[in-house]
């Protein structure tokens, strides 16, 4: 039993579950297993930020069902975001993508992100929208977490070609180095 907030509450459950799971030897590491997740939320309210934030971006479109929410009930509108998962881990991810600039100002807004704010970040992309887009979306795939799960290593670092120490260096060819001060100015950027 648990008592917390819903997200810290379903996690630990979450993990529990696993745990006891594995002791008690109830996973088929044999079994390719494949989920999709659909009907994420939109937002999630900060009560740090007194502010809706997005769970997935803020490009994300709702879905079309959902879209009225937004006006009265933000925080119950639902997300056109997916993930694809094998064995409990995620192996892709993706949205269809917002391709209207009456619908991406409002998501904003919501955001606390006002009209000046989102004209000087995002004003190439409301503009854009403006001369029409197609709808458009995608999922990336993580081909080293696929590789991790079906050679049965237990860490993503025994997968992956050039792997980071926990402190973010490559051994094998020792980045992140010096960068030389012509390099720099090639760029135009100062180290201050």
């Amino acid at each position: 039993m648990v008592s917390d907030a819903w997200q810290k509450a379903y996690s630990v459950l979450c993990t529990l579950r696993l745990e006891m799971a594995k002791r008690l030897n109830l996973i088929d590491e044999n079994k390719f297993s494949l989920l999709w997740v659909v009907d994420f939320p939109m937002f999630e309210y900060s009560e740090d930020e007194k502010r809706y934030v997005a769970m997935h971006h803020p490009f994300t479109a709702p879905k079309f069902e959902d879209v009225d929410m937004l006006d009265a009930e933000p925080g119950k509108a639902r997300a056109r975001a997916y993930d694809l998962v094998l064995n409990g881990n995620e192996i892709a991810g993706g949205s269809i993508r917002i391709h209207s600039s009456e619908l991406q100002s409002k998501v904003f807004s919501l955001m606390g992100i006002g009209t000046e704010e989102a004209a000087s970040k995002f004003g190439f992309l409301l503009d854009a929208f403006k001369y029409g887009a197609p709808p458009h979306g995608g999922i990336a795939f993580g081909f080293d977490r696929i590789a991790m799960l079906l050679t049965n290593s237990k860490s993503i670092r025994d997968v992956i070609a050039f792997p980071k120490t926990s402190s973010g260096m490559s051994l094998m060819d020792e980045c992140p180095t010096e960068v030389d001060k012509k390099q720099l100015d090639e760029l135009h950027i100062r180290v201050k």
